[in-house]
């Protein structure tokens, strides 16, 4: 599964706005690929509209790529947001694609999307790590996706729901307590370019 994440600086108060034209933009008839996720963030980098889809293979989010940068009105929100950025992921191999809430059944509110970069040659351990430990792990919370990026720094992105941030709280310091993540020897793969942003599902998301 290949995923693009979006993110666009908005000018304060035109959330829902943006929420309802991105909508229009990735379910209109020339466009591919399928909106899972519109999130509007609440800690971190403020005044952001966080947008995740999911396409089936890389020609169509490249096609899809393409027909945004050519776009005058991207995600229909030309003429509101301030700055965007698109970047493409593959799913870990062994995760299974991400699907709306309806059909998965993860539900936040509350998403964690954090972003690690990664040493030189860290990939396939990192890969191969989490693939060892995210199953005990999600017995704490689900692991919404975890993905490495195919342009820019090399990196990866790991997304999680959550309850409440009173949930992300103890379900981190379980964790942690029970020796069961990070996965050991994960860290020594990484680099310390790492951020986190708590994001919440604006009315337009499939995963709420």
């Amino acid at each position: 599964m290949y995923y693009e994440l979006a993110t666009m600086t908005l000018p304060f108060g035109t959330a829902a706005q943006a929420a309802t034209h991105v909508q229009a933009y990735t379910s209109g008839p020339e466009a591919q690929g399928e909106l899972l996720a519109c999130w509007f963030t609440d800690i971190g980098q403020l005044n952001q509209m966080i947008v995740l889809r999911g396409f089936a293979d890389l020609a169509s989010l490249q096609a899809e790529r393409d027909r945004t940068q050519k776009s005058a009105n991207p995600f229909g929100c030309g003429s509101i947001f301030q700055t965007l950025e698109q970047h493409s992921y593959q799913g870990f191999p062994w995760m299974k694609p991400v699907r709306p809430s309806a059909e998965s059944g993860i539900t936040g509110p509350v998403y964690e999307i954090r972003t690690y970069g990664i040493k030189t040659g860290g990939v396939q351990a990192t890969i191969d790590l989490w693939e060892q430990y995210v199953p005990p792990r999600e017995a704490l919370s689900p692991c919404l996706v975890a993905m490495v990026a195919l342009d820019g720094p090399l990196r990866f992105t790991n997304i999680w729901s959550y309850a409440s941030l009173n949930a992300r709280s103890q379900a981190r310091a379980d964790a942690v307590a029970q020796g069961i993540w990070p996965p050991k020897g994960g860290p020594a793969h990484l680099t310390t370019n790492m951020v986190s942003t708590i994001a919440l599902p604006t009315a337009v998301s499939p995963l709420k």
